[in-house]
């Protein structure tokens, strides 16, 4: 069945992480998959540009359908394959209005993120300190939101008692910081989170590579 999909991905990625981390939980394993790196300039490949002219990863294919938003692509994958594997949309309405809320809400803590990436890659004598600064401050004012909806949550999961696409998408931003080393002390809620669910098979199986032989980076986050 999956042997029709097609991912190309980038590893250490959360928009390419989401998808993985659904595949899993959809038990569609098998299907076509290309790792690339930003770093090579592999994501302005040809064969990224077939699927995404966008030249961005993820760039996701099943049969003729493409899905290179990674929101889109997992929630396809759920309705598509919705009796096959884990049920990714809890039936009560409200951990289904509160999925949606925090599926959307990371939105923001992503673009955030992206604004701290590009801030790293730029040269230091380059670098403008009030707006590395200002992202810094942002991304700290997020993180705190999101400690505090897992301390006043009704389950160990963000939408509540079940694993949902709200964990599949914010999951891997939360990893991605604490990659970093943002402080676990700090944010115990979102560390009791992150590392319960690291060993949940979905998220296990397709852990980023690089971060298995490198487990944490540099403290980039420990001061947020």
């Amino acid at each position: 069945m999956a042997k029709d999909m097609t991912l190309l991905w980038s590893d250490g990625s959360p928009p390419c992480w989401r998808i993985q981390i659904a595949l899993e939980e959809k038990k569609l394993q098998g299907y076509n998959q290309k790792l690339l790196s930003f770093m090579k300039g592999e994501h302005k490949s040809k064969q990224v540009m077939d699927m995404n002219p966008r030249a961005q990863l993820p760039a996701f294919k099943h049969k003729d359908y493409v899905l290179n938003e990674s929101y889109a692509a997992c929630l396809y994958l759920e309705n598509q394959f919705g009796g096959q594997g884990d049920k990714l949309v809890p039936e009560c309405p409200a951990e289904q209005a509160m999925m949606y809320q925090r599926m959307f809400e990371c939105v923001g803590l992503n673009q955030i993120m992206s604004n701290i990436y590009f801030d790293w890659k730029v040269p230091e004598g380059e670098r403008n300190d009030s707006a590395a600064k200002r992202n810094l401050e942002a991304l700290t004012a997020e993180i705190k939101l999101w400690e505090e909806y897992l301390s006043k949550g009704p389950g160990p999961f963000l939408a509540g008692k079940t694993f949902s696409l709200a964990d599949v998408i914010v999951y891997p931003n939360i990893a991605y910081l604490f990659h970093f080393q943002l402080s676990e002390d700090r944010y115990p809620k979102l560390a009791a989170y992150y590392n319960s669910l690291k060993e949940r098979p979905s998220i296990k199986t397709s852990w980023p590579p690089t971060w298995l032989e490198t487990p944490e980076e540099s403290g980039k986050m420990k001061d947020v």
